[in-house]
């Protein structure tokens, strides 16, 4: 039986295995996005610099939706971190899907946010 824990581990260390071969600068920032059961969430991070250029989650008051664990809250987080990373002059950046398969909400996030002006 595989527990929660273990999945978990897993996913550490692929992600630790992508972000040695990944970084993002203030040109190209990197994507990353976090998943938990309720939320998710998104980040332009500056590697270079270690600093976080935008972000955006579920919990943000500008996504008002019933259920944020799902695709479609996925796509509203999406498309809020590209509109505000397009407003911060913000077009390429580097995706790092956290460890995570590029599948159901992390594939959401990235689709809406390509479709919203970001190229990866």
């Amino acid at each position: 039986m595989i527990t929660k824990a273990d999945k978990n581990a897993t996913r550490k260390k692929r992600h630790a295995r992508v972000r040695s071969k990944l970084a993002g600068t203030a040109a190209r920032p990197r994507l990353n996005v976090f998943r938990s059961s309720k939320h998710i969430y998104a980040q332009l991070i500056d590697d270079v610099n270690g600093v976080t250029l935008v972000s955006a989650s579920t919990l943000d008051k500008e996504v008002s939706l019933e259920s944020t664990g799902n695709v479609d809250a996925a796509v509203k987080v999406g498309e809020l971190v590209a509109k505000r990373a397009v407003e911060k002059g913000v077009k390429a950046v580097v995706f790092d899907r956290g460890g995570y398969l590029y599948h159901g909400r992390v594939k959401a996030l990235a689709d809406a946010a390509r479709e919203n002006g970001l190229e990866f």
